[in-house]
């Protein structure tokens, strides 16, 4: 009678587990903050582990950093010196450069953990848009940022150009600002070439219309050009004009493909032939509803 009991309850406990889950799969807040806090602890411990590689990695970076300011001292009379401030700084900046390194590396295992949290409440149209978002926004920055580099190259001789060389003159420049300068043109570069994805997808979410992209193509060229100028001051136009078009035609790629989803979305809802002032077609057909077909057919209250 006992085992008989006690296999009753262990078959009636079993149902019990299951009666606090959600049939359509939603998650309480307690749950969404453990699902949170277990994303960041992959996040975290991947940053960490390639942190360590990165470790082993300086010197190939140190090199490929400083490469710039030794540039513009070949050019020049000038005496171009990195300087570490203080007996520890050499081990701070051996630290902050691992932690990038680190981070760059464990980018596309933080991107996964990110869209594994959001996926589960996304639609299907929805997890599409991510996944386009996010496939092309990704390899942009990373462009971006090789850009960034590649514009740091053409700053700084054209600032230390600026340096009187008359006599014994020297330039003894502060690693953490010019690690600073780097990280800032860089991701400022990478933020200029995610913008236009980021164009598409207002365009797709319905917020922003081809049309009306296309109609600020004066500013998108000027601001392209005004951005360039300022980060890469190079004194021959050629590399002025070469990015300027490189980050104008990211833009104007953005507005084709919203045009084109416009033009697909239109001809779905019939409205492709109206004008810009020409209000869309409202269905104004009566819909039948479900309702009795006699009085004798409805129930004891009337309905």
């Amino acid at each position: 009678m006992a085992s008989d009991t006690q296999g009753r309850e262990g078959s009636a406990a079993k149902p019990a587990k299951n009666l606090g889950r959600d049939p359509e799969g939603r998650m309480s807040l307690g749950e969404h903050l453990i699902e949170l806090r277990n994303r960041l602890m992959i996040s975290a411990i991947t940053v960490l582990l390639l942190s360590i590689v990165g470790w082993f990695l300086f010197p190939w970076v140190f090199d490929a950093v400083k490469a710039p300011i030794e540039a513009a001292g070949k050019d020049s009379d000038l005496q171009a010196l990195i300087n570490f401030q203080g007996v520890g700084q050499g081990l701070n900046v051996k630290l902050q450069m691992a932690a990038y390194i680190g981070l760059i590396l464990s980018s596309p295992m933080i991107i996964a953990q990110i869209w594994l949290f959001v996926m589960p409440g996304l639609h299907k149209n929805e997890r599409k848009y991510a996944i386009g978002f996010f496939g092309s926004a990704i390899p942009l920055f990373f462009l971006g940022c090789v850009a960034g580099y590649w514009a740091v190259n053409q700053l700084v001789p054209v600032l230390m150009s600026f340096t009187p060389t008359e006599g014994a003159t020297s330039q003894i420049i502060p690693y953490d600002q010019y690690l600073a300068l780097l990280i800032k043109t860089m991701l400022a570069f990478g933020v200029a070439f995610v913008i236009p994805v980021v164009m598409v997808l207002l365009n797709f979410m319905g917020l922003v219309s081809g049309k009306a992209m296309l109609k600020a193509w004066r500013w998108i060229i000027f601001l392209s050009f005004a951005f360039t100028a300022v980060m890469v001051p190079t004194p021959e136009p050629f590399t002025l004009i070469a990015m300027s078009a490189a980050i104008a035609s990211l833009f104007f790629g953005a507005i084709v493909i919203s045009l084109i989803h416009d033009r697909r979305a239109a001809r779905k809802s019939g409205d492709e032939d109206l004008g810009d002032d020409e209000a869309s077609r409202i269905d104004d057909e009566v819909e039948k509803i479900d309702g009795p077909s006699s009085l004798d057919d409805a129930d004891e209250d009337g309905r």
